[in-house]
């Protein structure tokens, strides 16, 4: 209702008890490009799309090895992500030197979190306009977080986060329950269909999506673009059956969409459109 008078400072709540400020960096990761993340017992794959701001730029990166059983995908400000993904290696890299072991998957993203809450309670500070997909291994197993930039964290079996997600969302959860006992290239697979879900139309390619993996006996990397390209190949015999089931989930896609513009309806027009170029390289 008076939003604008109670969204100038990250500390001053609204009479509806909200903060406006940290709901407009949670809408600056819907504005990103769409990134993907599924795990089984043994592995973790993620999966983000690439999109350049013109055709004569290249694209950022969106995905980021952080240690060697520890890998990010971002959605949202690439900058933000980028110091993250930053402060997340030198956490790592203190621990393995005091400790002489591999920092635990949930201890880091908890400290993550603390990182992020902090910027929501201070009025000098502002929120980090990324939301970050966590992939990694340790002693407990496979691991896959969210990390929202209120503070807020999530575990998932998988997840899809930034524009266009759900409907790559609506393939995972026909999938998730498989998704436990799937082998290294049954999730790599299933992490490839649900980019195509995000395209929107546009065909496949490995130019336009990068896909990491970690898992046992198998260090957190980025597949290069020949070997996604061979993948996108090899699976192409199961598109046509994986087409169709987006149009009889449509009603699903629809309704997410509808909320998604109800919140961008909420925002203010400004704040959508200043945040919309530098959030989709």
């Amino acid at each position: 209702m008076f939003r604008n008078q109670y969204d100038t400072d990250v500390t001053t709540w609204s009479p509806a008890g909200r903060l406006f400020q940290v709901e407009y960096a949670m809408e600056a990761v819907k504005q990103g490009s769409a990134a993907i993340g599924l795990r089984s017992k043994t592995h973790v794959v993620l999966a983000c799309v690439n999109k350049a701001q013109s055709e004569l730029s290249s694209h950022q990166r969106k995905i980021f090895k952080v240690d060697d059983h520890i890998g990010v995908a971002i959605a949202g400000l690439t900058a933000d992500g980028r110091v993250l993904s930053r402060y997340m290696r030198s956490e790592c890299i203190n621990y393995s030197f005091t400790y002489e072991s591999p920092l635990p998957v949930g201890r880091l993203v908890v400290q993550l979190a603390d990182k992020a809450q902090v910027c929501t309670q201070r009025s000098w500070k502002r929120p980090y306009g990324v939301g970050l997909l966590v992939a990694g291994l340790d002693e407990s197993g496979a691991h896959l977080y969210y990390n929202c930039p209120s503070g807020n964290y999530f575990e998932y079996q998988a997840f899809a986060i930034g524009s266009r997600s759900q409907a790559a969302k609506t393939y995972l959860e026909r999938r998730f329950e498989s998704f436990n006992d799937s082998s290294r290239d049954d999730l790599v697979k299933d992490a490839l269909i649900a980019v195509r879900e995000t395209l929107q139309g546009e065909t496949l390619k490995s130019s336009i999506c990068t896909v990491a993996v970690v898992g046992i006996n198998e260090p957190f990397h980025i597949l290069d673009q020949d070997a996604v390209q061979k993948l996108i190949d090899a699976f192409e015999i199961v598109k046509e059956p994986a087409s169709e089931a987006p149009a009889a989930a449509e009603p699903e896609g629809g309704a997410g969409g509808a909320g998604g513009d109800d919140d961008a309806a909420q925002d203010p027009p400004a704040a959508a459109d200043e945040g919309a170029a530098p959030m989709e390289i």
